[in-house]
């Protein structure tokens, strides 16, 4: 028998469809690149913490090497560099609370960051081809984008406040969208599921730039405020330390987009949370990345968009669907059409009753419990 696992993992090969326009998962090597600002004067204590952390990092599954720079024009300013063998073990391991502990020592020393990830498509030597390319492990070919980045953000408040969060993250003032000349806020959607809230953005030119736009808005930050003593973790806006660490366990990647050739400006937006089972989360995203990648070919398929977010194993896909949720068929609007897959992968079937359910309404019922509430819906002018 083969497991979902295997199926997933044996599918890696597959040429990805041209409409995917941002994908982790075809199993490329990653650069990433890490710009710091460290204070003046704290470059011997940076450069002692980084060596600490590289001791560490060498022993994460996935890690191939790093470097180390500094500019010879400003000596404040570093590089860090590292190659991973595919983005998902990087993201495994950036998402997870040991990185989160890990970073700890470089705060005290640095003043900004900047994260940047990449796909290698080339490298000195030429082209790669056939087993050439297998060993090198090289993208196959330059990914053709929309001009949107997507990006969300995830948190828990206490049980018993859902509506009263629902209602104060409903009711406030948009910011202004023009961030600068090169960037603005497009879209912010919010939906919630029983505790857990998400609220995705799409931004057309740089995110750093929006969300330290956004932040700064003072209609978000009195929602942000109003919203402290709801939240399952603490936080304070007013201590820098505090809030980078709640924002960063926060962080929400988007791991995949896939847009269909057909379109409809009607289409109705919805989000999927799938509860996962330990450990399944990257593997779980994976297999649905695979079914809209098909989708996107299939006519039949409702779903026009659909934007993949994971961070260990909290799983929440977005999508855009014609003629709403309900004239869908389960199996396309949930990305996963065998019951045996979500048993496997999630805990959305928690009942021995509902295992006796035909496939059709097994299959409506999970979609209707991974179903989130949505909160609001915001466009920009000329998004």
């Amino acid at each position: 028998m083969t497991t979902t696992s295997e199926r997933v993992a044996g599918s890696r090969a597959r040429q990805a469809s041209q409409r995917v326009s941002q994908s982790v998962f075809d199993g490329s090597r990653l650069r990433v690149v890490l710009l710091v600002d460290v204070y003046d004067g704290a470059q011997q204590q940076f450069l002692e913490a980084y060596e600490q952390l590289c001791n560490q990092v060498a022993s994460v599954p996935g890690h191939v090497s790093d470097q180390l720079c500094q500019s010879i024009e400003n000596p404040s300013q570093w590089l860090i560099t590292s190659e991973w063998e595919s983005a998902p073990p990087f993201l495994a391991w950036v998402n997870s609370e040991e990185h989160v502990e890990m970073v700890e020592p470089l705060h005290s020393c640095v003043r900004d960051t900047r994260s940047l990830r990449f796909h290698v498509v080339r490298e000195t030597g030429g082209p790669a081809t056939g087993a050439d390319r297998t060993e090198r492990r090289l993208q196959s070919s330059p990914r053709i984008g929309d001009g949107v980045i997507r990006h969300a953000l995830t948190f828990t408040v206490k049980p018993g406040s859902e509506e009263i969060v629902a209602k104060i993250l409903a009711d406030y003032a948009s910011p202004e969208p023009q961030v600068d000349d090169t960037t603005r806020l497009c879209r912010t959607s919010l939906f919630m599921h029983g505790n857990r809230v998400v609220r995705a953005i799409e931004v057309r030119g740089d995110l750093l730039s929006a969300l330290r736009h956004v932040s700064r808005q003072p209609e978000v930050r009195a929602v942000e405020e109003a919203i402290n003593p709801h939240l399952e973790q603490d936080r304070d806006l007013n201590d820098p330390e505090s809030a980078r660490v709640f924002f960063t366990r926060a962080a929400l990647p988007a791991v995949h987009h896939v847009t269909a050739e057909r379109q409809d400006a009607q289409a109705e937006r919805y989000a999927l949370y799938y509860p996962t089972r330990p450990d399944r989360g990257m593997k779980l995203a994976e297999l649905l990345a695979r079914q809209d990648e098909a989708a996107a070919d299939d006519p039949r398929s409702p779903v026009l968009r659909s934007t993949i977010f994971q961070r260990d194993d909290c799983v929440v896909r977005l999508i855009d669907v014609r003629g709403g949720l309900e004239a869908a068929e389960p199996g396309h609007a949930l990305g996963l059409s065998d019951p045996g897959q979500v048993a496997e992968l999630t805990t959305l079937e928690d009942d021995a009753a509902g295992a006796s359910a035909s496939k059709d309404g097994r299959l409506a019922r999970f979609l209707e419990r991974a179903r989130m509430d949505l909160v609001t819906d915001r466009r920009s002018p000329d998004a």
